[in-house]
């Protein structure tokens, strides 16, 4: 087994250190949080955004056909994750353009394709589901949703009610915990 097959256990505390800030902040959501996760630090690092990449693999579905990164920060993790399993990516906005192609999804086609969603943090899972039901309407076949922390504030039961899994890969209980540990 090579480094980048291995279980890599100081990962979520590399994310947390790099990620994790304090302060008043306004989440996507309109809730008001003392904590926020900045996960445009980890994307930003090529090495931690590839370690990040090599154990969400281990999480897809054997079935996948295409990953759905959703703007903005699906997107690194979609492209980074294909490169480590050479699986086709599509690119999800919030809305279809209004100019060129006018698409919704760019990259692969999702019609009659398993499709994993790939979001970088789920807090209520408000535009994972916007996001979904748009794919579906588009033809794609979903039911999982992979991203890199999972905030613990609905998200999964939202994804839940509407036949989705969530697997994340740390819980931020988790990252909190893996941080504290050292």
């Amino acid at each position: 087994m090579n480094k980048e097959q291995q279980d890599d256990p100081a990962l979520a505390a590399d994310i947390y250190r790099c990620c994790y800030i304090t302060g008043n902040f306004t989440l996507r959501s309109g809730r008001q949080s003392h904590e926020y996760f900045d996960k445009y630090q980890f994307a930003a690092d090529p090495d931690l955004l590839r370690r990040v990449a090599v154990q969400l693999a281990r999480l897809l579905p054997s079935d996948v056909e295409v990953l759905a990164g959703l703007e903005l920060g699906g997107i690194p993790l979609a492209v980074l994750l294909g490169q480590v399993t050479g699986l086709p990516c599509a690119f999800v906005r919030k809305e279809a353009k209004t100019y060129g192609t006018c698409r919704l999804a760019e990259g692969a086609a999702l019609e009659g394709r398993r499709v994993v969603i790939i979001e970088d943090v789920v807090t209520s899972g408000g535009q994972v589901l916007e996001s979904v039901k748009a794919c579906r309407a588009l033809g794609a076949r979903i039911e999982t949703v992979l991203c890199v922390v999972d905030r613990e504030s609905g998200g999964s039961e939202a994804l839940q009610s509407e036949g989705l899994q969530l697997k994340p890969l740390y819980t931020l209980t988790a990252l909190k915990a893996a941080a504290s540990a050292l």
